[in-house]
């Protein structure tokens, strides 16, 4: 399996454990729960590393930067009012793919920032 498939299915992966620790965690054992973001993390390292070339990078990371905004403003607070639950399974969900997207926005933006270095 080439290295590009891997980092794209590092990708799905995570994904999809991010959807569903938001929205299942509650039902999930405290000690899956405990190893589910070192999972994310290691995942979003492998996408980083794997999957994102210099012509993505900048699209990559104006992306990352969007996810893990709207993670962190708490956006969700106002529809948990209007529709209670569906804020915190929101809130839940975009902590988890936080954890996901940012080792690998880390990544990218290292990458980046040694390839400007190499250039001067």
């Amino acid at each position: 399996m080439e290295l590009e498939k891997i980092g794209e299915w590092a990708f799905v992966i995570g994904v999809i454990i991010a959807f569903l620790l938001g929205v299942f965690s509650e039902y999930i054992p405290t000690d899956f729960i405990g190893w589910a973001p070192l999972v994310l993390v290691i995942l979003g390292i492998l996408v980083g590393l794997l999957n994102i070339k210099d012509k993505e990078t900048t699209p990559f990371l104006i992306a990352s930067i969007a996810l893990l905004a709207t993670g962190a403003i708490g956006t969700f607070s106002a529809i948990d009012k209007a529709i209670p639950l569906l804020g915190t399974i929101l809130s839940s969900i975009f902590e988890y793919i936080a954890v996901f997207v940012a080792p690998a926005a880390v990544i990218v933006a290292l990458v980046a920032i040694k390839n400007l270095a190499m250039k001067s």
